[in-house]
């Protein structure tokens, strides 16, 4: 396909408190308590929101398969597009994806040519969103999105961009702006976009080792960029660290406690906590998996239609240590096809899914409507905090990921095969909502930081030092340390945040410039191991309360 113009890239975001205005004008069906805050949005989007990716504009991108019927939204201008491999119809007038606008709560339908069912994607260094692979017609195509400040922007497709089919695939930023694709089912290898000369496909033993007769086990691994430029992969019950430049792997680390699967269908969660001292001669590394189903959960849901308790437990482990140990620790509840987002704090909400049974339509049971908050820096037996519940079961395909003013957005949930309201378990969610972790009420008004310069969309040079302008106006004050945090926005589809990383800038200095406004000094990440290219969202963060976050281009 011939590549098209490409839709200016929103230079600038001129109001950055429309958030805080929003935040106070939004009244409605609010759920309040110490635990968080939940928040009707928008009653029906139009669409299940199974992928979902933040964009450097404040827009999401949401999208759903596009071979199973009509959606709840119409295309644009009274369009139709021709769906060859639809099962309810050739055609089709309705919209597969939406723009979802952060600052107007407003959604706009798009236009998908090609089936995206469990695919995977990923933010370029320009801020554009990489979407790959699919099935059926659209199992090798890569689709690009790049965000403008009108609404003139819309997909555009690449045709043979991948050099085998991508479904249920994992993907990653590289340190050169690239994206790694990892697995996909019945793929045992790994390739890169754009595409490389031969060799063009590289065979990944692990992921047949990792794969269950009949059960899989090893779909959307979870995939970590380490500090010294090799890639930690995990898929079922194993991890290993790949250098995936000469193809080898470096390290192989112990299989998690138990021997449970937690990768898909097995769906657990995992993050890379948050990275710190980045001047550190080694960079202390962390990653840490939560929830999933004991094996044989799967067949039992599926044929047998008996939903075994999910995994209630959460794994440690240091990457970067000569002998790495997975360190066990209990959850509140169990959980499955949960989601994990790394908080401007540097704490961890698990968010979503079920507490028995599995990944798969029809196979989850008991939704899990409490968030836990959990804090990685406390000692093991007193991290987790339950917050308050949703009252909206969000199963399989449902998806999580945070907003610049520091919220969580939650959308999605379709555990069948095609949209289905009425007479189930679960009905198809086209629900769109936001939970405000405990940080954004309203107690917290006199130590909350509020930035004024850097301008947002400002770019920031590897090993430079980052100057952040804020303000506090109670009597709360600032108290040192001030931290900064840097968080890579990710893509999220299937319970796992391909891409996502925060970073907690070395401290330079907090100087007192007014009665009222500070100045930190930090130190942007001088890798690009560290820190792939592209935007972060920047945060000051007082007594564990960020403030709205800009954006900032690391280059």
């Amino acid at each position: 396909m011939a590549a098209e113009a490409k839709p200016q890239i929103l230079s600038h975001v001129n109001n950055l408190n429309y958030f805080s205005i929003l935040l106070l004008l939004l009244s409605f069906n609010v759920a309040s308590g110490a635990g968080g805050t939940w928040r009707l949005l928008l009653n029906d989007v139009g669409i299940s929101a199974m992928h979902s990716q933040l964009l450097i504009n404040d827009r999401v991108i949401m999208y759903d398969r596009s071979n199973f019927g009509p959606s709840k939204i119409s295309l644009p201008s009274g369009a139709c597009r021709v769906s060859p491999n639809d099962v309810v119809s050739k055609r089709d007038c309705t919209a597969h994806s939406i723009e979802y606008d952060v600052a107007f709560n407003s959604i706009r339908p798009l236009t998908i040519e090609s089936n995206t069912w469990c695919s995977s994607g990923g933010v370029t260094p320009e801020g554009a969103l990489l979407q790959t692979g699919g099935d059926k017609e659209g199992e090798r195509k890569a689709r690009m999105f790049y965000p403008c400040d009108d609404e003139s922007c819309d997909w555009t497709e690449v045709d043979n961009a991948l050099y085998v089919r991508r479904w249920y695939a994992t993907n990653h930023v590289l340190p050169d702006g690239r994206q790694i694709i990892i697995g996909g089912r019945n793929q045992f290898n790994f390739e890169f976009f754009p595409k490389t000369k031969a060799p063009s496909l590289y065979k990944l033993p692990f992921l047949s080792e990792t794969y269950d007769a009949g059960q899989e086990n090893n779909l959307y691994p979870f995939v970590f960029l380490n500090s010294d430029g090799n890639l930690f992969i995990y898929a079922n019950n194993k991890a290993i660290l790949l250098d995936y430049n000469k193809n080898t792997v470096v390290k192989t680390y112990p299989k998690i406690p138990g021997g449970d699967p937690r990768s898909y269908p097995s769906t657990g969660s995992a993050v890379l906590l948050p990275i710190k001292n980045l001047e550190a001669e080694v960079v202390e590394m962390e990653v840490l998996v939560c929830g999933g189903a004991p094996k044989g959960s799967y067949l039992l849901a599926l044929y047998k239609n008996t939903f075994v308790k999910a995994l209630d437990t959460c794994a440690r482990i240091k990457i970067n240590d000569d002998k790495p140990q997975w360190v066990l620790e209990k959850m509140p509840r169990s959980r499955v096809m949960g989601d994990m987002i790394l908080l401007p704090n540097g704490h961890v909400l698990l968010i979503n899914g079920g507490s028995s049974g599995s990944a798969g339509w029809e196979l989850g049971r008991e939704p899990v409507l409490n968030p836990d908050l959990y804090h990685p820096d406390k000692p093991v037996g007193s991290r987790f905090q339950v917050q308050n519940p949703s009252t909206i079961p969000r199963m399989y395909h449902s998806t999580a990921g945070l907003l610049r003013d520091g919220r969580v957005l939650v959308g999605g949930s379709n555990p069948h095969q095609f949209y289905n309201f009425t007479d189930v378990l679960f009905p198809t969610e086209l629900r769109l909502e936001a939970f405000s972790p405990s940080y954004l009420e309203s107690q917290y008004w006199s130590i909350r930081p509020r930035i004024i310069s850097l301008l947002s969309h400002s770019t920031v040079n590897y090993g430079g030092i980052l100057r952040l302008r804020f303000m506090v106006f109670g009597i709360g004050g600032v108290r040192s340390p001030v931290k900064v945090t840097m968080v890579f926005p990710s893509f999220t589809s299937h319970s796992f945040s391909m891409s996502q990383r925060l970073l907690v800038l070395d401290h330079v200095e907090l100087v007192r410039i007014g009665v009222w406004t500070y100045e930190v000094r930090v130190k942007a990440p001088k890798s690009k191991n560290l820190a792939p290219p592209g935007y972060y969202m920047a945060f000051v963060v007082n007594q564990d309360i960020p403030s709205e976050g800009i954006w900032l281009r690391l280059q």
